[in-house]
């Protein structure tokens, strides 16, 4: 997170009501800098010092103590140092900080007595996902920094606009609709584009990025379901794909705001159009292109045939009187970020750990042979063992590895923790799946088996947590929608894959793969894989 909110909130407290980051250009330029000129001078100021301190702490690694963990704080700055510091592998800091506190709650001083509070305590997660729900809103925080991304899309609204986004799209998550998408469109993506996929590269002897390929099998299955629009991301050629690169640097760059030092530098960025921000406001620029050429195709489906058998979500939301080009296209957005992101980044991580435990990979190989006789959507859903494996990999590398809130009324946490007004909190279900007080010592290791428990005739069954001790999907009034969904796609897609072939690493012994945090989790470089036909199943 940005490590300078109170920059922000200071900021703000400047701006006139209903003041959005789009219209920042309509300001003079001279009254924008009176505005900003105090944060102006608090950066050149520290900088200096900054340099010095990181610099010298570079030249002297020490061992570190238990003690040490915990950031080191001062008057005034904070412990804007450790942040800093810390920025490039931010979410494993965080953990290694929660890890060492007895309540597993951390509140991190910022600059001038700013404070963001750090949580991997279920009983505070239920209090901000659930019992205490209206004092924890996304906020304006996110909301202004992913603004000219997300829009009003159904991520990055609260209140009103949030609740009628999710009731008009809770109809699309019905089991009718999920089983016509695992019959049909996950089905049809699997057979007629991604097995041929993995069968070239196997004649082939190719590597290929298995991350890169389920970020256009998930892309694919979100625009058809969804949008009722088939881009064709995945053929065997793995054509490139001008969206697909400008989405990718769209999120990255977004989420970069978060990262840096001071919002004044984006900010500044964004009004004279250079950097980053130009690059972003490019990226953002064929995003929508791309997404408003969806929304009109859409909107030219319902006039030629108002009567239509097949009703995705874009068409729910057009027919709901919300036909606004610009809010149709945040609603395409906001729901390819969720279909395309998180469950590809799930299944990459899920492929790394099936390839570095071959007993589990045996285990789901046998599931999957018992159920090969029965219809799709029930073979799917009665997958216990690989839907337990599935839950362990993304306990231990989530889609999403942290998430904030930002409190509207002072407020005290159930362990204690006092918060103010204004602060921004952060749960981070990356660092709940590393708690032993949640998972026990054995907490580092892959064991499905942790989420299964056998009946009296020896059947297994699945036993899972509960959604604050695994927030994985949110919880509380805003757990995702798509949790089965994304599920069965899952599933169907690890059978479909794994009954046929043999996913191999492609890169050297004893590499371990950089899990990094954008919007959603990434594996660093891609995960490069070899792919052997596998034949039939003993």
């Amino acid at each position: 997170m940005d490590i300078y909110i109170y920059m922000y909130i200071y900021y703000e407290s400047l701006s006139l009501p209903g003041f959005l980051p789009s219209e920042i250009t309509s300001t003079p330029i001279i009254t924008m800098f009176i505005q900003l000129l105090p944060l102006i001078i608090i950066f050149f100021l520290t900088l200096p010092l900054l340099w010095f301190i990181l610099n010298k702490g570079s030249k002297s690694q020490k061992s570190s103590t238990k003690s040490d963990v915990l950031p080191k704080r001062y008057p005034i700055i904070g412990s804007i140092f450790a942040i800093v510091s810390n920025q490039s592998n931010r979410v494993q800091w965080i953990t290694q900080i929660l890890q060492n506190c007895p309540s597993a709650t951390y509140t991190l001083h910022l600059v001038f007595g700013y404070h963001q509070i750090l949580t991997a305590n279920p009983d505070n997660v239920q209090h901000i996902l659930k019992t205490h729900f209206n004092n924890y809103p996304k906020g304006y925080f996110f909301i202004n920094v992913f603004f000219d991304f997300l829009g009003n899309g159904i991520f990055n609204v609260d209140g009103e606009s949030w609740k009628f986004e999710r009731q008009v799209s809770s109809h699309e998550f019905n089991t009718k609709s999920l089983r016509k998408f695992v019959e049909t469109v996950v089905d049809t993506e699997l057979h007629d584009r991604l097995i041929p996929t993995l069968s070239d590269a196997a004649s082939g002897k190719t590597v290929i990025d298995l991350q890169d390929v389920l970020q256009r099998f998930a892309f694919d299955n979100v625009c058809k379901i969804a949008f009722g629009y088939d881009p064709a991301c995945l053929l065997p050629s793995l054509p490139q794909s001008q969206f697909a690169d400008a989405f990718e640097d769209a999120t990255h760059l977004s989420s970069q705001r978060f990262r840096t030092p001071l919002s004044i530098t984006w900010r500044m960025k964004r009004f004279f159009n250079v950097g980053s921000e130009k690059k972003l406001k490019i990226a953002i620029s064929q995003v929508r292109d791309f997404a408003k050429k969806i929304v009109r195709e859409k909107k030219q489906e319902l006039a030629n045939n108002s009567s239509l058998e097949s009703v995705d979500l874009l068409s729910r939301f057009l027919a709901s009187g919300h036909s606004d080009e610009d809010f149709a296209t945040d609603i395409v957005i906001s729901f390819i970020l969720a279909g395309r992101d998180t469950t590809s980044a799930a299944l990459t991580w899920f492929f790394w750990l099936i390839h570095k435990h071959p007993e589990v990979e045996k285990e789901i190989l046998k599931e999957i042979k018992e159920k090969s006789d029965m219809p799709v959507y029930e073979e799917v859903k009665d997958m216990v063992y690989i839907h337990a494996s599935l839950c362990e990999a993304m306990r231990l590398y989530p889609p999403v590895p942290t998430d904030s809130k930002l409190a509207v009324e002072d407020d005290v946490l159930p362990d204690g923790t006092v918060v103010k007004k204004g602060t921004l909190l952060t749960y981070a279900p990356y660092a709940m799946g590393r708690m032993e007080k949640i998972w026990g010592s054995d907490w580092a290791e892959f064991n499905p088996e942790r989420w299964l428990q056998r009946d009296e005739a020896g059947k297994r069954g699945f036993v899972g947590r509960d959604p604050y001790t695994y927030p994985v999907f949110q919880a509380g009034p805003r757990i995702c929608l798509g949790k089965e969904m994304a599920f069965l796609q899952m599933k169907r897609l690890v059978a479909g894959i794994l009954r046929r072939f043999k996913v191999e690493s492609a890169v050297e012994e004893g590499f371990q793969p950089v899990f990094v945090a954008y919007l959603t989790a990434k594996m660093k470089g891609g995960f490069p894989i070899k792919v052997e036909e596998r034949g039939q199943l003993d």
